[in-house]
């Protein structure tokens, strides 16, 4: 196996550690499932700094990690894949910023590296987990809608991602320039 790989394989399991004891740490919970944290935070430096195949994997796997966080709502197996590795698994989409993350930090430009990688890549993978757990409560939440329509109940409620979104991005425009002058990825 080569050095790249095992280094590559380290950082997942880094991440996984630090996203399970930041998801551990929860700002908000919500009734059914769902909480404000920082859980995502890792995911999205290691997808930014790792690209999309490091990051879709690490999400996938943090996803199952995650039914380790009690409470765990599991009403039907397609919602367990919505809610759970799918769901995580589109925070990883932010590894497409990653060729731009590293020719602004190849620069220094630390600036454009968080209005054109970091807020867009964060974004994109908020969008992502939001939307699978928009389809997911819609469809298999929608008794607690209580006369709302489903779609805008379930929209509300899954808000919480962007909440946590947000302060992921402070987080990055923190961690990530100073993660990548002490360890920067291999070839850089």
């Amino acid at each position: 196996m080569s050095h790249r790989r095992i280094v590559i394989m380290t950082e997942i399991a880094l991440t996984l550690a630090l996203a399970y004891v930041l998801g551990w740490l929860k700002l908000w919970q919500m009734p059914q499932g769902g909480d404000v944290s920082l859980a995502m935070l890792p995911l999205f430096v290691l997808a930014l700094r790792r690209g999309l195949p490091v990051g879709l994997s690490a999400g996938v796997l943090y996803g199952v990690l995650d039914l380790m966080h009690p409470p765990l709502y599991i009403v039907h197996w397609v919602q367990f894949f919505l809610d759970y590795p799918l769901a995580f698994m589109a925070v990883g989409l932010a590894g497409i910023f990653a060729p731009v993350l590293a020719r602004a930090a190849a620069y220094g430009d630390w600036k454009r590296a968080l209005w054109s990688a970091i807020i867009p890549g964060i974004a994109l993978g908020a969008v992502g987990r939001f939307v699978l757990h928009l389809i997911s409560g819609a469809v298999f939440f929608a008794e607690y809608a209580e006369g709302q329509p489903v779609w805008a109940y379930s929209a509300g409620y899954n808000s919480f991602v962007f909440v946590s979104a947000l302060l992921c991005v402070i987080g990055a425009a923190l961690v990530i320039p100073a993660l990548q002058r002490v360890v920067p990825p291999e070839g850089e």
